[in-house]
């Protein structure tokens, strides 16, 4: 029997930041927790980047997972969308490292590919394969959690080809 591994999937947001735990014992996935970190617009930003960054360590001090699973670097029409989905991105990367967690990152076509088999596939989509797949009976968890998840299950999937 191989030791069980944990990972935190993490969909980084400045609005919305999604996690997952996920635990693998020997070819079995099981879903520990997911939630989301929510940030108010009226705050300053350096502050939504601190809550991003606090509310992660609390995460990962609580269900010490062995690796965080990220989607790597994604580029947006919108310069600034993309400057603030790259910092809030950079608050998740900082508390895996503070927390001495290996980071590993996925792009979002193989995170897609990994989970519904589509590459191109929609949120709706990419939810309902994480209930199924996961066994979970809440059907309507937010999109960041379920991306999140999904990003776990891609990296559980990639572990198990290496």
């Amino acid at each position: 029997m191989l030791s069980p591994i944990r990972v935190i999937g993490v969909d980084h947001g400045l609005h919305h930041t999604g996690y997952g735990l996920l635990v693998k014992m020997n070819k079995q996935i099981s879903c520990l927790a997911w939630g989301t970190i929510d940030t108010s617009p009226r705050i300053p930003f350096a502050q939504r980047l601190k809550q991003i960054y606090h509310e992660l360590i609390e995460v990962i001090e609580r269900w010490t997972p062995d690796v965080m699973a990220v989607e790597s670097a994604i580029y947006a029409q919108n310069v600034r969308t993309a400057l603030l989905m790259g910092h809030a991105r950079g608050a998740a990367l900082l508390a895996a490292a503070n927390s001495d967690l290996e980071i590993f990152e996925y792009s979002p076509k193989k995170i897609k590919s990994a989970v519904v088999g589509n590459g191109a596939a929609t949120k709706e989509q990419v939810r309902f394969m994480i209930t199924r797949i996961l066994n979970l009976r809440e059907t309507d968890i937010p999109f960041d959690a379920s991306d999140a998840l999904a990003v776990g299950i891609c990296h559980l999937n990639q572990l198990q080809l290496r």
